[in-house]
């Protein structure tokens, strides 16, 4: 790969870690900041700026890897308890809305947080093995997408080596980017992480 683009994308990726939506918004008044975000990271912004649905969950999962390398992924964990008995749910998207995966899985007793963590790590690893390149990330934790994003330190002891572990993973992909959705764009995968927590009961 020719260095001098490298350092280009790197500074790219760098900015769009670091520039806050304030700046972002002085920067470019007609566009919302995650658009910015995903432009600069090289994942290419949905219609109209618009946060993409995943399709209806009846799609069923294949056993193909992601055409083209570009996919979606939303995330989420849930706590019965916070902490309690909880679940990590994923499911991967190819370029076209096919589902290339979905996964549930127990996690034990632990924090809302440390959950959705463990979900979001669960599903970075199926897109890694799904063979994605550029992943778009979609959770329901604001929290925990303003950490990935740079602008909120963490500083929950706990959640410091899960934070480092999907850093880790992030860079494997040549582009990404991660926003906050609103719960009710994020069902399927909140569906999957209440099936990981009755699974303790199974």
């Amino acid at each position: 790969m020719n260095p001098e683009l490298l350092t280009r994308d790197l500074i790219l990726r760098r900015l769009a870690d670091h520039l806050d939506d304030d700046t972002l918004r002085r920067i470019f008044p007609d566009r919302q900041p995650d658009a910015i975000r995903r432009l600069l990271r090289g994942v290419p912004p949905a219609a109209g700026n618009a946060v993409p649905s995943p399709p209806p969950a009846q799609t069923q999962p294949t056993d193909r890897t992601a055409a083209g390398g570009r996919c979606r992924l939303f995330t989420d964990g849930a706590s019965r308890g916070n902490p309690g008995h909880a679940g990590a749910g994923a499911v991967l998207f190819d370029e076209q809305g096919g589902e290339l995966a979905a996964r549930s899985a127990y996690l034990g007793t632990c924090t809302n947080n440390v959950a959705e963590y463990k979900a979001l790590l669960l599903g970075l690893e199926e897109a890694l093995s799904k063979g994605c390149v550029q992943v778009a990330i979609f959770l329901d934790s604001e929290l925990i997408v303003r950490q990935i994003q740079g602008r909120y330190k963490v500083k929950n002891e706990t959640l410091q080596p899960l934070f480092r572990q999907v850093r880790e993973r992030l860079d494997r992909f040549q582009a990404w980017s991660i926003a906050h959705v609103p719960r009710s764009q994020n069902a399927r995968a909140d569906q999957l992480a209440n099936q990981g927590i009755d699974r303790k009961n199974g």
